[in-house]
């Protein structure tokens, strides 16, 4: 027999270090080629490492909880001579007339793009499998439903879809959203049977209003008595900007991807003039007619997710505004008036809001202020 050291490998990515969480082999076991013997967890994933060799464990280097460098000792074996391949990459010292083999990393993707990897050809040093060399075999078994395989996975590609046009406007301005603006949200859920009620009671004709042209007009009451929320940040002078006025986006979902097209001047507007406008610009945003200008003037915007059938989201701000809010779906929930359990139509409201333009108190006034109108709509109408 003779002495082999087995060094931690690297595990793939570029990590340096593994906090070894615990041994799968004790001093005096007899392991075969690929047994596992340690569990590692590293900052990206927990994998259980192989041994490199067949033979009798002869120490082990390490505590359980410790962390091992990568190239550090992991653990000695006694090995038989001719006791199988050395799988390079994991720091063994080899007997020269061995085939290396691969890293772990590069067996696990060849096993799941259900390759053997002792019959593929390695291009690296000394015959080292790589994950190019398994990346080429994958490509060259290509059929033509599957022709097209995502390098880090081996899973074949179902579409591409390039990120052009409105998509890929709507993805540069979410990003930059995310990476510009410090939001935080707050919810509460409210009760919606007597803004169903009133928006019976409104019907003329052929019309009744929508449910968001109703909540439209409390958000621009809403926003005039907390204009912190109708503001953007110009970052460039250092300036939070409120503004005079509501240009009241709604956000719409499109077969060109999600679109906000803005009601101008939303506060001087009746409930039968929002929602003639709401019809209006969301209909033009599905047809696709919606001009730049109502694209792109809104001030603050209002999202029903609920026609999507969910309760609650928190969404991403419309850069550069401060601020979105959105109502969820409407369904019967059990709920406690005058002391007893009722049921009752209700939905949740979320506030996603820029935190450099308000803090809490504020946005949960304004919160509150909208989801009161709600519970009580024909009192907030007497008073707007």
């Amino acid at each position: 027999m003779t002495a082999t050291v087995f060094t931690l490998p690297d595990l793939g990515e570029g990590l340096t270090e593994a906090e070894l969480v615990t041994w799968l082999v004790r001093p005096g076991d007899t392991v075969a080629v690929d047994a596992p013997v340690a569990e590692v967890e590293t900052a990206k994933a927990r994998v259980e490492v192989p041994a490199p060799v067949a033979g009798v464990v002869a120490e082990l280097h390490g505590a359980e909880g410790a962390t091992i460098p990568v190239g550090a000792p992991l653990i000695t074996f006694k090995e038989e001579q001719g006791s199988g391949n050395v799988l390079v990459g994991y720091g063994t010292t080899p007997a020269p007339e061995r085939r290396r083999v691969a890293s772990p990393v590069v067996r696990q993707l060849a096993r799941r793009a259900g390759l053997d990897p002792a019959t593929l050809v390695g291009t690296g040093p000394d015959g080292l499998l790589t994950r190019s060399d398994v990346e080429r075999a994958i490509a060259a078994r290509r059929t033509p439903e599957t022709e097209d395989v995502d390098r880090r996975t081996g899973l074949p590609i179902r579409t591409r879809e390039p990120l052009t046009g409105v998509r890929g406007q709507v993805a540069r301005t979410l990003a930059r959203s995310r990476a510009e603006i410090p939001e935080a949200t707050t919810w509460v859920d409210v009760d919606a049977t007597a803004l169903l009620a009133l928006r019976e009671d409104m019907r003329d004709g052929d019309w009744r209003p929508g449910v968001i042209a109703l909540l439209a007009r409390f958000v621009v009451a809403g926003l005039h008595r907390f204009p912190a929320l109708n503001s953007r940040v110009d970052v460039e002078r250092e300036e939070v900007v409120q503004l005079d006025g509501v240009n009241l986006g709604i956000a719409a979902q499109t077969d060109r991807g999600l679109v906000v097209p803005a009601v101008r001047g939303a506060d001087r507007l009746s409930i039968r003039d929002l929602d003639a406008e709401i019809r209006r610009l969301t209909a033009a945003a599905r047809e696709g007619t919606a001009t730049a200008a109502e694209l792109s003037c809104g001030s603050f915007t209002l999202n029903n997710y609920g026609v999507f059938g969910v309760d609650g989201s928190a969404a991403i701000i419309n850069h550069p505004e401060a601020a979105i809010l959105g109502i969820g779906r409407i369904h019967p929930r059990p709920w406690v008036v005058d002391g007893e359990v009722v049921p009752r139509q209700i939905t949740q409201l979320s506030l996603v809001f820029d935190h450099r333009v308000c803090d809490g108190g504020v946005a949960g006034g304004f919160l509150r202020f909208v989801a009161d109108a709600v519970e009580r709509p024909v009192r907030a109408l007497a008073d707007l």
